[in-house]
């Protein structure tokens, strides 16, 4: 893509039906990209989890809770406020390019610096020279931030899903290499580096734009504040989601972390998948909505509905065959994780519909709403996490699920405050799926355990063959549970319609349906 004409403009975004079109093809390509990477990424995880120790995943872990924060400047933060902005122009985006650049160079030299630091806050004397190694790996990550913001912006999203998978398969490809000749957790280091490298490539490839020398523009200055506050509230919310590591590698050990970690990733896998590849597509297209409060509704609470249509079925699914997964993924060694998981489960579902929040706040220009709304959510997290931890990782995950059920109420009810949007809207589009995955829980697990023997110290092969009875169970009763709520179909033929859109060569057949929205 070339990204800016002759005079220096940003090429025009579609709107209209055309942006609509878009928006939903540049979907479907995040989503199968994401199916592609999370592919590499199941196979990596095979053959690591059999190769290297649970303390060779901890230590790294240790490291990497501070370093993927400053990893992300940028990242977060300056991706938004190129994709949300109305008008962009070369010479803004060479700003911010340097300006990212510059930041990277102070953060890589103080992250090296503080190896000591973590080390005497983990007692393990392997912390430093990993933390001089990853601080490499941030200031390499600067260099294609505002190439990969400037595709989002142009709707690129295949292309930038593609570089992604690329990377990731790098990583792996690296990663088992090392593993295999004996580096230990040195393989997990080296494979990070190597995929902030290769982003780094692919963007500036795919991107074909050179950065000119900084010029006062008379924009910078609020697309910087734009970024400073999505990169703040980006900073609550990573401190959120990682204090648990923190808590539970400083309590504990390095050992502990990484069975904790592990069961973690499964946990958050579903929202990888459905959540963090629509945020940029998301994002692109609600912001050209935030004039029509109507439209912005309307398309919203369909999109949350379909959501939680698959969230509803995907989280209670994973609840359910956890531990089995982890068990023919990772091998029986890891079956401390799969019990740690467990305790994960009834989160999954309610923490899909509650990651969209941020989409009404940064499409609508109000980072700083969503910054105060994450302070509050952080502080809410960081009390459940202090009770919790004296039941050690299962507590933690425990705290994890009961925050999302006791946050999204009030999370929505506050993003919605700018364009009215009722909470009782919100809730008529979703309560039938989160009810019939509830329900058919309740049914598939005292069936499965009846009529097949527990897999708790049986084969992989056992494991496997209990995780197919028990998915297919679930999934008919909950389909069936669903049909009978909705009194008919009409939410299995949008999902076909919708996966028809999301195809490659597919047609639109489907438009957000009409629902009861406040007036004006």
């Amino acid at each position: 893509m070339i990204p800016f004409d002759a005079s220096g403009t940003f090429h025009p975004l579609a709107e209209g039906n055309e942006l609509r079109r878009r928006a939903v093809r540049s979907a479907g390509a995040t989503i199968f990209g994401t199916g592609a990477t999370t592919a590499i990424q199941l196979v990596s995880t095979v053959i690591l989890g059999r190769v290297l120790a649970p303390a060779d995943f901890g230590v790294v872990t240790m490291v990497t809770t501070f370093s993927l924060l400053l990893t992300n400047f940028g990242l977060n933060g300056f991706t938004e406020a190129v994709i949300q902005c109305k008008e962009i122009d070369r010479r803004s985006a060479s700003n911010l390019f340097w300006l990212n650049l510059g930041a990277g160079m102070l953060l890589t030299g103080g992250f090296a610096a503080s190896g000591s630091l973590l080390a005497r806050l983990y007692r393990n004397p392997l912390v430093p020279h990993i933390a001089i190694a990853m601080s490499v790996a941030i200031f390499i990550s600067k260099g294609g931030v505002i190439h990969l913001a400037l595709l989002r912006r142009g709707m690129h999203f295949a292309a930038v899903s593609a570089n992604l998978a690329m990377a990731r398969a790098a990583n792996a490809v690296i990663t088992i290499l090392l593993a295999f000749l004996g580096w230990q957790y040195w393989a997990l280091v080296a494979g990070l580096v190597t995929q902030e490298l290769s982003v780094a490539i692919g963007a500036w490839w795919l991107c074909r734009w050179l950065p000119s020398l900084p010029t006062r523009t008379g924009r910078t200055g609020s697309l910087i504040r734009f970024a400073a506050s999505t990169y703040g509230l980006f900073c609550f919310k990573y401190a959120t989601q990682n204090i648990d590591n923190l808590l539970v590698g400083w309590r504990f050990n390095a050992i502990a972390l990484g069975f904790y970690k592990r069961a973690y990733d499964l946990f958050v896998l579903s929202q990888s998948e459905l959540i963090s590849p629509l945020h940029n597509v998301a994002l692109a297209t609600f912001s050209r909505l935030n004039q029509d409060p109507l439209r912005f509704r309307r398309y919203l609470v369909s999109s949350l509905a379909m959501l939680a249509f698959v969230g509803m079925a995907v989280g209670t699914g994973l609840a359910l065959v956890g531990k089995d997964v982890v068990r023919i993924v990772l091998g029986p060694q890891w079956g401390e994780a799969g019990r740690i998981f467990s305790f994960f489960g009834p989160g999954i579902g309610i923490m899909l519909l509650y990651s969209t929040v941020g989409w009404i706040h940064l499409s609508l220009g109000n980072p700083n709403r969503w910054l105060r709304w994450t302070i509050l959510e952080f502080a809410v997290t960081v009390l459940l996490f202090i009770v919790a931890l004296r039941w050690g990782p299962e507590g933690i995950a425990v705290a994890w699920s009961s925050s999302y059920w006791l946050l999204i109420i009030p999370a929505f009810w506050y993003a919605g405050k700018p364009i009215r949007l009722e909470i009782s809207v919100l809730i008529s589009a979703v309560w039938k799926y989160a009810v019939a995955s509830l329900l058919s829980a309740s049914a598939s697990v005292p069936l499965t355990s009846r009529f097949v023997p527990s897999t708790a110290r049986l084969s992989a092969v056992a494991a496997l063959e209990h995780m197919a009875v028990a998915s297919g169970l679930f999934l008919t009763v909950y389909l069936s549970i669903v049909i009978l709520l909705h009194g008919g179909c009409t939410p299995l033929r949008q999902l076909v319609n919708l996966l028809r859109e999301l195809s490659p060569k597919g047609r639109p057949a489907w438009s957000a349906p009409a629902i009861v929205t406040p007036s004006n």
